[in-house]
């Protein structure tokens, strides 16, 4: 039980879902071949990304708005959230005829500021966190009378978001293990919550960013326990403090809690792009970075759920770099060769004999501890893999260069 002794059961699930399927939309489980042939079994995606406003929380937000009384609603409701949360609230509250209004912090995504104004909410930047912006949206709601929409810790947010299990045993029914993105907890309780009641043989594994990972210390304490510093690109799943109506749920339902690290996030958002053609954000591919990342020895079929597909586009073009350099299919190094007439075609000549391709190339007589006969050389290359990475690297030192890697 909660902290304030409510819980969740699947009758409250089903009537989320009899109110949803009007409006949210059923969206698709999509099998994945990439994935299929790592595991070793069969992978299918739960394409959350493709929801309504890009992300699952429509879900929630609209079961718990759609629940509010005569006396509630002509109040408007408030909420605060740095994106998915934010829209999900928005337009939940517009296709219910009532007034939102939504505090971001000031350094919230452009793209997301401006969905969450487009889908009618009333937007106030205010603080530099989102726990800043949260006192912000709770002290609202004490001077207006709005009605305060939790993004995770609420019985009609958690029923919503149990959905999202429902739909899964319906289109793969004989699905094993489930791996669901977590942060404060309402989709992992919500979906376990829905599992066990029909299919309780189910495995289900919570997968954390390693940079804000709450909940395996919570678990382990028996209780929510806060992180006190929080840094992961997956910004999604970054909640420092696990949800007292999911707790119970996640600690009595979930067979485990597993972490990924952001190199992993990194490579599954690029696995995502490249071999399913889906754009999927960071904490919405973690179920992904830990099958590809971790010794999970699944039972299949497996479902993934892709939580959401709202990144930033200048954040996705940093993610898909990071990612291909991770995945070896960059390389970035320093060399310091002689400050003579072809020197430099010398150096990329050894580049093209194994085949790698010249991204960039800057030349520096000032950079670095360099003798006076020497210049040095920043070179950016694609390569095809790991192996092909380090295969350049050695022809490099083969032929006497000293390398650095970036």
């Amino acid at each position: 039980m909660s902290a304030g002794g409510e819980t969740v059961g699947v009758e409250q699930i089903r009537d989320a879902a009899a109110l949803l399927e009007p409006v949210v939309r059923r969206t698709p489980m999509l099998a994945s071949r990439a994935l299929s042939d790592r595991a070793g079994v069969p992978v299918s995606f739960k394409c959350e990304n493709l929801q309504r406003t890009g992300s699952f929380k429509p879900r929630g937000a609209y079961n718990r708005i759609a629940r509010l009384d005569a006396d509630e609603r002509p109040r408007g409701v408030v909420a605060a959230s740095a994106g998915n949360h934010a829209q999900g609230v928005a337009w939940a509250a517009t296709q219910l005829g009532i007034t939102s209004t939504v505090f971001m912090p000031i350094g919230a995504a452009l793209p997301k500021l401006a969905a969450t104004r487009a889908y009618g909410a009333t937007v106030h930047l205010v603080g530099h966190t989102i726990d800043e912006s949260l006192s912000a949206a709770e002290q609202f709601a004490v001077d207006t009378g709005a009605v305060f929409i939790h993004p995770y810790d609420h019985v009609d947010i958690v029923a919503g978001q149990g959905t999202v299990g429902l739909e899964i045993v319906e289109q793969l029914p004989d699905v094993k293990t489930v791996l669901v993105p977590t942060g404060g907890g309402g989709l992992l309780g919500g979906v376990a919550a829905a599992l066990a009641a029909v299919r309780p043989g189910v495995r289900i594994i919570g997968v954390q960013a390693e940079g804000a990972a709450a909940w395996p210390r919570s678990l382990d304490a028996g209780r929510p326990e806060r992180l006190s510093t929080m840094s992961t690109l997956a910004d999604g799943i970054a909640v420092g403090l696990p949800g007292t109506v999911p707790f119970p749920l996640v600690h009595r339902l979930v067979d485990r809690v597993v972490t990924v690290s952001d190199d992993a996030l990194a490579r599954a958002l690029v696995l995502c792009m490249e071999r399913s053609k889906l754009i999927v954000e960071p904490a919405g591919a973690a179920g992904i970075a830990a099958l590809m990342s971790s010794d999970l020895a699944l039972d299949g079929p497996v479902a993934v759920v892709l939580s959401g597909g709202n990144i930033d586009p200048l954040v996705l073009t940093h993610v898909i770099g990071h990612g291909l350099r991770v995945a070896g299919r960059y390389l970035s190094v320093r060399v310091a060769i002689p400050d003579r007439p072809g020197a430099l075609g010398a150096l990329l000549g050894v580049v093209g004999d194994v085949d790698a391709s010249v991204v960039d190339v800057v030349h520096s007589r000032t950079t670095g501890k360099l003798a006076l006969d020497e210049v040095q050389v920043a070179l950016t290359l694609e390569t095809r893999g790991p192996q092909h990475r380090r295969d350049v690297l050695e022809a490099l030192a083969a032929a006497g260069y000293v390398v650095r890697i970036e």
